[in-house]
């Protein structure tokens, strides 16, 4: 886990979340585009799960292993959810749920980085 990676996820994450206020204020409904890119941000959480657990066996740190896996999972459960608010949802606030996880997912993806470095409290 390096400070790109988490970054990266928190800025794609809030580029995201910002299409998709943008939908809230416009009082869309969840679109192709903005279901494609919570998708692809789906697919970056996964890629994560996958390295994250790679490199939580083969460190020598010492991180708190579940704590650090429950962060990765949370992760990757939250877009789908989101999604399927959304979908059920048919007022403005289904797109405003997107909102709300992506902006979770910035926060979860800083967070997790504490938990790597060893700096959370």
């Amino acid at each position: 886990m390096t400070d790109l990676v988490a970054y990266g996820i928190a800025i794609l994450s809030l580029v995201v979340a910002a299409y998709a206020a943008w939908h809230t204020y416009r009082r869309r409904d969840l679109g192709n585009p903005l279901f494609y890119a919570v998708g692809v941000v789906e697919i970056v959480l996964v890629g994560l799960l996958i390295g994250g657990s790679i490199a939580l066996a083969s460190t020598s740190r010492d991180v708190d292993g579940v704590l650090f896996i429950s962060y990765l999972l949370t992760m990757v459960v939250i877009p789908p959810a989101a999604v399927l608010w959304a979908i059920a949802e048919k007022s403005r606030w289904g797109t405003g749920v997107v909102v709300v996880s992506m902006l979770t997912i910035a926060a979860l993806s800083v967070r997790l980085l504490g938990i790597w470095k060893g700096t959370y409290v």
